[in-house]
């Protein structure tokens, strides 16, 4: 399965009030970006990335001038991840092994 292609036309997983422009035909996978695991010319692994509308990626990626700090685009990015990897569960995309619950 190649999660950047199912990305395509999904909604928008990271839902910045005022950014988003919930159009799915602009949604892409952006990445999480951490030391270790992505860096100059390696993305993160694609589990680590969440269906993004132009606009949010844009803002995750600090494309487009905005208020938020690295911080906070940082956890709205994360906030996406995971929503997005809920759905991946719910579309049976995960494996079983990750839907065990504590």
């Amino acid at each position: 399965m190649n999660l950047r292609d199912l990305a395509r036309d999904k909604p928008c997983m990271v839902r910045i009030p005022g950014i988003c422009n919930s159009n799915p035909e602009t949604t892409v996978l952006a990445h999480a970006r951490m030391i270790g695991i992505s860096g100059m010319g390696m993305k993160a692994p694609d589990i680590f990335g969440a269906w993004a509308c132009s606009a949010c990626h844009d803002y995750v990626d600090n494309r487009r001038a905005n208020s938020a700090g690295a911080v906070q685009r940082r956890l709205d990015l994360l906030e996406g991840v995971i929503r997005t990897q809920y759905e991946l569960l719910q579309l049976g995309y995960l494996s079983e092994a990750e839907r065990i619950d504590g």
